[in-house]
């Protein structure tokens, strides 16, 4: 694939600055430009620590206006760069150090908007990501609310996204432009995709497109929202609000969706699925997985650990990862002779967890990527859980994908779809500006 975008400055350039003379009295630092919360312009406070307490420089305000096209886009989707030659481990969100001029792990809200007067000397980051070994490819705008699914059919040179704006998006990987916005009359859940076929979740139905022949299904059966879908051993389960797994075979070619039994335990709405070493899992609204047998269809264990939400699954190696809304990751492994799953190891965060995906960088090493309710998504090694870097975005991240070839995708409750790819080696941020994204 090939959507490219422009390459942009590092940081925001000072165009211009003044020098201003305070009052003798008035020398100190200003304590709202330190927390790069000052917006008066002239201030009769310090706006530089490092200058005598009598002179003060400010940056010239910068434009917020952005152009809708990727070409000559200018602004923060476009610098992907923060401090020069910093890892991912170097620093934490707990870091004491009090300099104002050291970049933290914290992104800058009014560099966001475009405000930001500090410029280079802002202590907060100037960048949608903090890491060494990845980098933005390109922003894909359009969707008017938050991006509730995507997929990249096998073979496919189009990106399809779906959003609670009730419309699904089709983009050219060339060019990274829309080609087509269609109306599905109802919110988006989820999305996946399984050969030619693309299947949506919608309230109170599934409809499966194939983009080989043109052919479309609205698939009927579930109550509520879809929230889930999943695609396994020639069948299509989904995930419903009323707490049942509904399950479709292969039929004929005029009917190719045939309904088999459902599957019911679950008690409140079913929000995630995953496959792994013929077992369906499911999490709950009711803050339970079931684990279900691909052959029989019957559920054979209960797990019981979180305290919330269990909002996404994802089977790596021999084990099960799942993560809630009480903050926590756990990683379930067989530790019985009868094959039961417990837990192994629970990993904390600071703020509830929405969703999962795994990959593998460039240098075939696994990464889980864990977005959370604070608007970022956090990159881990596995098994090791040493923390790879760091994305940021304007709302938080609800939906992730992985795609051959390094490449990943976030989507965020603001409705942007953002590209991203594993580097080949890794290098420092200033380095960093976004790639061509290679055919799918």
């Amino acid at each position: 694939m090939a959507i490219k975008t422009a390459r942009s400055t590092v940081g925001w350039q000072q165009n211009s600055a003044a020098h201003y003379k305070a009052p003798t009295s008035r020398r100190r630092v200003c304590t709202f430009w330190l927390a790069g919360k000052c917006n008066r312009n002239p201030c009769r406070f310090s706006h530089d620590a490092s200058l005598p307490g009598n002179v003060y420089h400010r940056a010239a305000k910068q434009s917020s206006h952005m152009a809708e096209d990727f070409p000559g886009r200018k602004g923060p989707e476009s610098s992907p760069v923060n401090s020069a030659g910093s890892t991912s481990g170097e620093r934490s969100e707990s870091s004491t150090n009090k300099n104002p001029l050291k970049p933290q792990e914290k992104l800058c809200n009014f560099w966001i908007t475009g405000n930001c007067v500090k410029g280079d000397a802002c202590p907060l980051l100037h960048s949608w990501f903090h890491g060494v070994d990845f980098a933005m490819l390109a922003k894909l705008e359009g969707h008017k609310k938050g991006v509730s699914g995507i997929a990249l059919p096998s073979g496919s040179t189009k990106l399809y996204s779906g959003s609670k704006d009730g419309t699904a998006r089709i983009w050219d990987c060339h060019t990274g432009q829309c080609d087509q916005v269609i109306n599905l009359g109802g919110e988006v859940g989820c999305f996946t995709c399984e050969g030619p076929w693309v299947f949506v979740g919608l309230p109170n139905t599934v409809k499966a497109n194939n983009i080989q022949n043109g052919a479309s299904y609205n698939i009927s059966g579930p109550v509520g929202q879809v929230h889930a879908l999943e695609v396994a051993n020639d069948m299509l389960f989904a995930g419903a609000q009323d707490g049942t797994i509904l399950v479709w075979k292969g039929g004929t070619e005029a009917d190719p969706f045939q309904m088999a039994a459902p599957l019911r335990g679950h008690t409140k709405g079913v929000v995630s699925l995953t496959v792994g070493r013929d077992r369906l899992y499911s999490g709950s609204i009711d803050r339970t997985i079931r684990v279900w047998d691909l052959h029989t269809l019957e559920c054979v264990q209960e797990l019981v650990g979180h305290t919330d939400v269990v909002m996404s699954l994802l089977c790596w190696d021999q084990y099960l990862i799942s993560c809630s809304l009480d903050k926590k990751m756990k990683v379930w492994g067989v530790a019985t002779e009868g094959g039961s799953l417990e837990v192994g190891y629970t990993h904390h965060e600071d703020h509830g967890i929405l969703a999962l995906s795994g990959t593998i960088d460039a240098r075939g090493k696994p990464v889980l990527l864990c977005a959370c309710l604070d608007n970022t998504v956090r990159l881990y090694e596995l098994p090791s859980f040493i923390e790879r870097g760091k994305i940021f975005s304007r709302r938080e991240v609800r939906t992730l994908q992985t795609a051959p070839g390094g490449l990943f995708f976030t989507g965020d409750a603001a409705g942007t779809l953002t590209v991203w790819n594993w580097l080949d080696s890794p290098k420092s941020q200033k380095e960093q500006l976004p790639q061509p994204m290679e055919s799918c």
